[in-house]
């Protein structure tokens, strides 16, 4: 009866933050498409609302029940903690399907593909603000701010290219850059997921048919906002210029990575009831990943026992992450502390997803470590 107790509240616990806080994995955490999302389109910074906002860039997001990419809108969004900084989201190519990586706050800026956001991100760290002690200070030449609200602030010329649009790193026509040392050292620093009133502009841009590139055209009516959500605000802004032609975006049947048709392919970490994975064992089972056939022996054998190592790898994370949640999960059955139950139920969630999207980076590193050479012309017998 009192094992039955506590696990009726702890479900009540985690009924109530859901409802409360919308999870990180709204954000559709391990997604991947077919095809390149739209050029970033041209659109002016909304004024800073006040004193410790941060900047955070628009992005295009995928909506897998639409079959489309949609625009999230860039806006401005207290920093979960000092000292916080906002690592954007972005697109990459893996191989055979574009990559989405979920943005993060944390006390480093890490890789967001080298792609130029514009107003402090131009594709490597950030320039539109910095830290001092407690006070954020904005750099006025990027950031939009009314400097008789807010004081804090300093100028620093900063050379931007505004010609460069492109929305995702790698594949045909996307950005050529890789993380250098400090920012693979710093995505591997404790991160903070998206907060609530993040997550919520998120959804709230999925849900507004508008906001779809096949509706705009690349163009979107409401391309940033003074706060996260306020799509109908004065202070909100449409996009200036933008372009996106669906149709020849997206792969022709016969363009398959391995010669076979390619389909449209996005996933969400989910259990199989559809609901965010909060914990390893209700992922799905681990996909079989086939390295690249490029017809040597020897060759072949090396990257099917590179694919066996790295799944290997990660089949073993998996159950190393359960069981040590399994062991909180004890530890906190004993203590009659629901609000703090939630609190690591939210944790271990975020824990989840990250390791989701590692794994994915990983894989997606040696699918780009084993991209197929050409394999040198046989020699004539004379």
């Amino acid at each position: 009866m009192r094992i039955a107790t506590i696990i009726c509240a702890l479900f009540f616990a985690l009924v109530m933050l859901a409802v409360s806080t919308p999870t990180p994995a709204q954000v559709s955490v391990g997604i991947s498409v077919g095809f390149a999302p739209p050029e970033l389109p041209v659109y002016e910074q909304p004024i800073c609302p006040g004193d410790g906002y941060i900047w955070t860039p628009g992005y295009w997001a995928w909506d897998s029940d639409a079959d489309d990419y949609y625009w999230v809108p860039g806006t401005w969004v207290l920093a979960p903690q000092v000292g916080f900084l906002w690592t954007p989201a972005w697109w990459g190519w893996g191989g055979s399907a574009f990559i989405f990586h979920e943005g993060y706050w944390g006390p480093q800026v890490g890789f967001y593909g080298g792609i130029n956001y514009g107003f402090g991100y131009f594709g490597r760290g950030f320039e539109g603000g910095r830290w001092d002690h407690d006070h954020f200070f904005y750099n006025r030449s990027v950031s939009n701010v009314n400097v008789t609200v807010i004081h804090n602030v300093y100028n620093t010329t900063v050379v931007n290219r505004t010609d460069v649009r492109v929305s995702y790193n790698g594949g045909n026509g996307g950005i050529n850059e890789r993380p250098t040392r400090e920012e693979e050292s710093y995505d591997r620093e404790r991160h903070v997921a998206p907060v609530a009133e993040q997550t919520r502009h998120v959804e709230a841009a999925r849900g507004n048919p508008q906001f779809r590139a096949t509706a705009n055209h690349g163009k979107p009516p409401v391309a940033a906002t003074p706060r996260p959500g306020a799509f109908n605000d004065h202070g909100a802004v449409a996009a200036k210029e933008g372009s996106y032609k669906a149709e020849a975006s997206r792969p022709a049947p016969h363009a398959g990575a391995a010669g076979g048709r390619t389909e449209t392919n996005a996933r969400t970490e989910t259990n199989a009831g559809g609901h965010t994975a909060i914990h390893p064992n209700e992922l799905p089972t681990a996909e079989r990943h086939a390295p690249p056939t490029t017809g040597n022996a020897k060759v072949d054998q090396k990257y099917q026992q590179q694919q066996d190592k790295l799944d290997k790898q990660q089949a073993q994370e998996r159950q190393k992450l359960q069981a040590q949640q399994e062991k909180e999960h004890q530890q906190f059955a004993k203590q009659n502390d629901e609000a703090r139950k939630a609190q690591v139920e939210q944790k271990h969630q975020q824990q989840t997803q990250q390791m989701v999207q590692r794994h994915t980076q990983q894989q997606q590193n040696l699918q780009q470590k084993q991209q197929p050479h050409a394999a040198p012309a046989p020699k004539e017998r004379h």
